[in-house]
């Protein structure tokens, strides 16, 4: 009788366990991260937030609200326009995105300023549900967020990574940086490449300072001996004019991986309902050319108030 007990209650409890699983597999659609820890995915957003919201997705809709963090030292895709007033003032690419994102969700959008090293973690905290300006997908990133669908890739030589040093302390090779200091911005594309890179596993210290203004300024100084840095970043602002102490050597120059290529939308992790949401938002915006719209538009305004270009 024992036994039979024993059987009959293992049975139901089996029964139970398939039918809750059949209930979420039917209710729910399930989104997942690809390889690269990033969403290829895009919701049908034609309805807005579907009935079987969840997580963050679902609070945005219960509060009607989104929160998107945002640094505005990125023109063309973040800057403030100092002769605008309010919300006007957040200006760029990634605001447009950031609008079209609450207005297809039916909700009210809330920018919160944030400096670069502050953005993301704002998430973590349930500060922000969103955080969109100038991220890319790094390695280090894609493990503790989730990301969306690239909306923007810069054009950009076919080269993305250089070393950086100064013009009294040139290099031609790797292997010159032996029992040499380097430094590469923290969770970035550049640290992967050091990571990855064996000649490089051979320095003395490895510096990872938050920013790529940082790791410029300890190649000038002499805190380093070389930065990993972007190509174009360090081009733009700090090898320009005749002047400059720093220089890019011109027989190290790589390209970054595919897959990292691209500035992104980011979530916490978990979080691929919401960001499959994004994801629809930008395959609607790309096909109906509102993405190259704002951004003409935002290159432009930028371009007005002498911003140039400052995306990182």
């Amino acid at each position: 009788m024992r036994s039979r007990t024993g059987f009959i209650f293992r049975l139901m409890i089996l029964l139970t366990t398939c039918c809750c699983i059949w209930q979420a597999a039917g209710a729910d659609t399930v989104y997942v991260e690809n390889e690269w820890n990033y969403m290829e995915t895009a919701m049908d957003i034609s309805k807005g937030i579907p009935e079987d919201a969840d997580g963050d997705l679902a609070r945005i809709e219960r509060n009607g609200v989104l929160k998107v963090a945002a640094d505005f030292d990125c023109a063309p895709l973040c800057f403030l326009d100092p002769e605008a007033e309010g919300d006007n003032q957040y200006a760029g690419l990634d605001m447009a995105l950031a609008r079209e994102i609450a207005k297809k969700m039916g909700v009210k959008l809330v920018i919160v300023p944030k400096k670069s090293i502050y953005k993301l973690p704002a998430l973590m905290n349930d500060q922000v549900e969103l955080t969109i300006s100038a991220v890319t997908c790094t390695p280090g990133r894609a493990l503790a967020y989730t990301m969306s669908n690239a909306y923007y890739s810069p054009e950009t030589v076919e080269e993305d990574i250089g070393i950086l040093v100064r013009k009294d302390k040139p290099i031609t090779s790797l292997a010159e940086l032996k029992n040499k200091k380097i430094a590469a911005q923290s969770n970035s594309v550049e640290e992967a490449f050091a990571a990855a890179n064996q000649e490089l596993k051979e320095c003395t210290e490895f510096i990872r300072p938050t920013s790529s203004r940082s790791v410029c300024d300890m190649v000038l100084d002499g805190t380093v001996d070389a930065g990993i840095v972007n190509i174009r970043i360090a081009d733009t602002y700090f090898i320009s004019g005749p002047d400059s102490e720093l220089m890019l050597v011109e027989e190290l120059q790589f390209p970054a991986d595919e897959q990292y290529r691209g500035y992104r939308v980011a979530a916490k992790k978990g979080e691929t309902q919401l960001i499959a949401f994004v994801n629809g938002v930008i395959e609607e915006a790309e096909k109906n050319g509102d993405l190259a719209k704002w951004l003409k538009e935002a290159a432009e305004r930028a371009e007005e108030l002498g911003l140039g270009t400052q995306a990182d």
